[in-house]
């Protein structure tokens, strides 16, 4: 089954792990912060139209991620399962970026929209799948040890937090210096995407998979799980289902949270350039913290771990709420919710890797292509549901966006947007961990998937 540990230059393969979101990210970030942006006030084009093709566009990409997940898992080749992906889709990865930001001014309106809708699902719907169903699959193939998966984890947060502050910071400066025009963003992302390239070229060259699946044929080779099979597995292994319901919760959450944080500043705290201080200081709480989450894990285990993320969440965004607009209490809070932040961040997609193990030893089945498509497929979906919830609130709260002050009825909807939406998921995050039990058991799980190889 080979080694359950990483040896071989252990701290450059972490790093070269969490490359592969870095990568990801210049181009994920680029689509939620800019594309709608870059749409409206460069290619001229109606927002509501670009909202439409975006959210019709959802539904075929959580398709393709099921289909990227039986794919990555019937994937033989000599550098393994997900690594010849990642190889093979980051120069299209980064062409899609530049094509996205690359509408032609001259054409007429409904040329436009279908220049969108094509690029916009070739890279969202094909592309980015294609090479991150695979990435999310890279952590349970390289190791078994789980305190070595956190750290991967880890390494993953870090940088994505990373690939995620570089676009926001760096984006409209390199537009400006191209001339701030519709050109301007294309050659932007000529740039971008080639820094994309060399993070995926360290991942595919700095990573190595080392697990292989206990079932196997009389060549020694993985034995193919039909897709049915594949998918009556998944729903006997209780672990995957409490982390698939976890992400679509958290990423519906962090939709409306996310979405709201600027009304929140603006009517509530009174100031929308609070939205800065809020969201910078979390941020940077978040990445120090990390550095220190490894050493949480190995004491006290993954499942605690997060949970402690939870609470803290719970604590950060009540003393937010009850804190009248003071800058200390403000501040203070972004710390503690940044530290929560960084336990879930760290734990998380960890635990999505442990599943795979329990489901191959409670079914026989080893599936890491389906297990992390299907958990991005209810993430996609949670986060789709979360904008539409986000607006419906709002609307249903009587919210005018070009009103002086706002009504009490809309005020009470922000704060069930910003707040208490996201206290409930992490409360029911807590619930759901009082059922998982997979860190005990993990031990005498992988014992047994090692015995079963062997014969």
């Amino acid at each position: 089954m080979g080694k359950s540990k990483l040896t071989f230059k252990q701290i450059l393969e972490r790093f070269s792990y969490g490359c592969g979101d870095f990568g990801c990210n210049i181009i994920y970030t680029a689509m939620s912060a800019f594309l709608l942006f870059y749409y409206t006030d460069y290619a001229g084009v109606s927002a509501l139209a670009v909202g439409t093709i975006m959210m019709v566009s959802r539904i075929f990409d959580g398709i393709s991620d099921i289909i990227m997940g039986v794919i990555v898992d019937r994937t033989k080749s000599k550098f393994g399962k997900a690594r010849p992906w990642i190889l093979r889709m980051c120069i299209p990865f980064a062409v899609c970026g530049v094509l996205l930001f690359s509408v032609p001014a001259s054409w007429g309106q409904t040329a436009k929209l279908v220049y969108i809708f094509v690029t916009y699902n070739l890279t969202s719907t094909v592309v980015y799948t294609a090479i991150n169903v695979p990435y999310s699959s890279l952590n349970a193939l390289m190791t078994q040890d789980p305190y070595e998966r956190s750290v991967l984890s880890i390494f993953r947060n870090l940088l994505a937090t990373a690939g995620t502050l570089i676009i926001n910071t760096v984006t409209l400066p390199l537009v400006e210096f191209f001339g701030d025009n519709v050109s301007a963003w294309t050659k932007a992302f000529c740039v971008l995407g080639l820094l994309a390239v060399i993070a995926f070229l360290f991942t595919f060259f700095g990573t190595k998979e080392r697990v292989k699946a206990a079932a196997h044929d009389e060549n020694g080779e993985a034995v193919d799980v039909p897709f049915k099979e594949g998918l009556k597995a998944l729903f006997k292994n209780k672990y995957w289902i409490m982390m698939t319901c976890m992400l679509a919760l958290f990423f519906l959450m962090y939709s409306v949270n996310g979405g709201s944080t600027v009304y929140y500043a603006k009517d509530i705290l009174g100031d929308r350039n609070l939205v800065s201080t809020i969201n910078g200081i979390f941020n940077v709480v978040q990445i120090l913290a990390m550095f220190f989450i490894a050493m949480l894990v190995k004491k006290f285990g993954k499942r605690n771990v997060f949970s402690l993320g939870l609470v803290l969440d719970i604590i950060g965004m009540l003393m937010l709420n009850f804190s009248g607009g003071a800058m200390p209490m403000i501040v203070a809070s972004s710390i503690v919710r940044g530290i929560g932040n960084a336990c879930g961040g760290a734990t998380m997609w960890a635990m999505v890797s442990d599943t795979i193990d329990y489901g191959e030893w409670k079914t026989g089945y080893r599936t890491e292509g389906l297990v992390n498509s299907a958990c991005s497929f209810g993430y996609k979906i949670g986060n789709g549901l979360g904008s539409a919830l986000l607006g419906l609130i709002l609307e249903i709260g009587g919210y005018v966006g070009d009103a002086a002050s706002q009504t009490a009825s809309a005020l009470a909807s922000i704060r069930i947007s910003f707040v208490w939406i996201p206290i409930a998921v992490y409360v029911i995050g807590l619930i759901i961990m009082k059922f998982w039990q997979l860190d005990k058991e993990f031990d005498q799980i992988i014992a047994d998937l090692k015995e079963r190889a062997a014969k």
